[in-house]
């Protein structure tokens, strides 16, 4: 068990520092890995967390962004 934990610990430190094309995969893949670890299905368990990181993420930079449609009022 300590060798999952020093895995995951060392992964997200190399990976931490690159700034990822996808965000919120590698957080959700390790968080979702370690659970799966846990449940019997840790490769299933980082895809799942990978999608959903990564959905996430995308959700909240569509709420970042202004919602006006780029038409100014008259």
């Amino acid at each position: 068990m300590k060798g999952l934990y020093l895995a995951a610990l060392i992964s997200v430190t190399i990976f931490g520092a690159v700034p990822a094309e996808a965000k919120g995969c590698i957080k959700g893949a390790v968080v979702g890995g370690v659970a799966g670890k846990m449940a019997g299905h840790g490769g299933m368990g980082a895809a799942a967390g990978c999608a959903v990181g990564s959905h996430r993420a995308n959700k909240k930079d569509k709420q970042a962004q202004p919602q006006g449609g780029g038409q100014p009022a008259q």
